[in-house]
């Protein structure tokens, strides 16, 4: 599956609200970091690790925002990376920058939200 593709399937599970669906794209030892966990944990960190844990948080934002849906922008392809633009919820632009194991599973993302 090519950088494009991949980014339409991950698109496609967010908006289809199906938390399986999403996390099946990680790989158990995801760690993720995002400005938008900071605003779910009043500051206290930005990062999480680990499916169990990053499943709760993602559970929470599905809950909080029953309306999500993902606009894909653009993509673009790195090494063993790919990196997202699109629009994300409350209307802020997103670029998530994402690396893949061996496994072909996302084993580390950056979010970046404009303000």
């Amino acid at each position: 599956m090519n950088h494009q593709e991949f980014a339409q399937v991950w698109v496609d599970a967010w908006n289809s609200h199906d938390l399986e669906d999403i996390l099946s794209h990680y790989s158990e030892d995801i760690e993720i970091t995002t400005p938008m966990i900071a605003l779910a944990t009043g500051g206290k960190e930005s990062s999480l690790q680990g499916k169990a844990s990053i499943r709760k948080y993602w559970q929470k934002a599905l809950d909080k925002f029953p309306d999500l849906h993902f606009e894909l922008i653009h993509t673009t392809a790195g090494v063993n990376s790919v990196a997202l633009f699109y629009k994300s919820i409350m209307d802020k632009h997103a670029i998530e920058v994402m690396f893949f194991n061996e496994e072909g599973k996302i084993n580390k993302m950056y979010a970046h939200y404009d303000e």
